[in-house]
């Protein structure tokens, strides 16, 4: 018989799974950050940074205030562990995992390399770079010197030398060395990777399976999209891998009420070593790209909260924000707040700030604290709502901080 999990329970089984209800180190060094990227297998970037870029924020939701220059140690130095690829979306992900993604590459060669491609085509730009990164790499995309390396459009509009070194990253060829002012530096994998990972091959079969495996470690419970989607996996090699795992007694079958598509209960999974917390406390603010909410189907279904980034929505058409962030409270996203650091003023500026469907009353209260703590954290002395802020929670926190709307 299938067990039955309460839709409770599986919230807590997948907060906890992602680091969540555990306490704060006193201190938090290296160590625990190196842990926390274990955990959940890999850190998503993205650059907008009008509050904080996106890959800080999973390690301050989970363990509290840190120093971001031993994130940065452990993501941007090319001696660190890490180093990045498409592992979900553009992700940090420890070196050792590259030959897990080789099936990967291999794919986008097909897509993005095969006869008359881009690629093909600008065959020449494509063996000087070759040559470039050989005798100078790691390197800039700026620091190259080629007739190539112009934009070619607006501010965001890639040079040929650019695209080509985007393509050969893709493909495996390239590897990034670090960062620099949050800009790539590229090399040769060789000259990344070191030779125990590079000699080191995975059929794909193990790693898909193997990939599917952390995903369901990391989720705690979930479907068959949920766990493909954590590295984006698909295709009928996911069910194959699933049921391997389910025989293998990595992944037990569940059911959980609620869970449903077109009014017939969802196949759900939940891993063997999940913990089962009968209660959760948690209090943090989500990335837009944080596992917890990174798969939108996901947290519909888990916390029923619809949620949709509006960064690239014109500003008259957004509803709750550039850069909303979602507002966990123990178990339940109970809210969502825009958040801007105006390092200039020293100031934590909420744009707008809103409350679920069946927020807490405590919801205030507990959300004072937390602001406090993201403010100090981003180095800001104090936070303030905006002029002209927008939703029902705005007023609270305008009164509660005395800061005029």
């Amino acid at each position: 018989m299938v067990e039955q999990v309460s839709p409770a329970l599986a919230r807590r089984i997948a907060l906890a799974a992602q680091g969540f209800g555990r306490p704060r180190p006193a201190v938090v060094g290296t160590r625990q950050l190196n842990g926390l990227i274990d955990r959940l297998g890999l850190l998503q970037i993205d650059s907008v940074n009008v509050f904080e870029r996106s890959h800080y924020l999973p390690a301050f939701a989970r363990l509290g205030g840190y120093d971001r220059t031993l994130l940065d140690r452990l993501t941007y130095d090319a001696r660190s562990p890490h180093t990045e690829y498409w592992a979900h979306e553009a992700a940090f992900m420890r070196k050792e995992d590259w030959p897990l993604f080789a099936w990967r590459m291999r794919e986008y060669r097909k897509s993005y390399g095969g006869p008359g491609s881009w690629y093909e085509v600008n065959e020449s730009t494509v063996d000087w770079l070759r040559g470039e990164l050989a005798a100078n790499g790691p390197l800039l995309a700026g620091e190259i010197e080629h007739d190539a390396n112009h934009r070619t459009g607006p501010w965001w509009g890639w040079s040929e030398v650019k695209r080509a070194l985007e393509r050969m990253f893709l493909f495996g060829e390239v590897a990034i060395a670090g960062r620099t002012r949050f800009q790539r530096r590229y090399a040769l994998t060789a000259d990344v990777l070191p030779a125990s990972v590079l000699d080191r091959t995975v059929s794909d079969d193990d790693a898909i399976r193997e990939l599917l495996r952390r995903a369901a470690v990391a989720h705690g419970i979930g479907t068959a999209r949920d766990f493909a989607d954590y590295y984006r996996i698909k295709g009928p090699r996911v069910a194959v891998a699933l049921q391997e795992l389910e025989d293998a007694g990595e992944l037990v079958p569940v059911q959980v009420p609620g869970w449903e598509s077109a009014g017939r209960p969802v196949r759900a999974w939940m891993h063997r070593d999940a913990r089962k917390p009968r209660q959760l406390e948690a209090a943090a603010l989500l990335s837009p790209f944080d596992p917890v909410v990174w798969y939108r189907d996901r947290a519909l279904r888990m916390f029923g909260f619809h949620y949709r980034i509006e960064i690239y929505t014109p500003a008259p058409k957004r509803v709750f924000g550039y850069y909303s962030l979602p507002i966990l409270l123990n178990d339940a996203l109970v809210g969502r707040i825009d958040l801007k650091s105006d390092r200039q003023a020293g100031v934590l500026r909420i744009q707008s700030a809103w409350t679920e469907p069946g927020a807490p009353p405590a919801t205030l209260d507990r959300l004072l604290p937390l602001l406090a703590e993201t403010a100090a954290w981003q180095g800001l002395e104090r936070v303030e709502v905006a002029e002209g802020a927008r939703g029902d929670l705005a007023p609270l926190l305008a009164t509660a901080l005395a800061t005029p709307l």
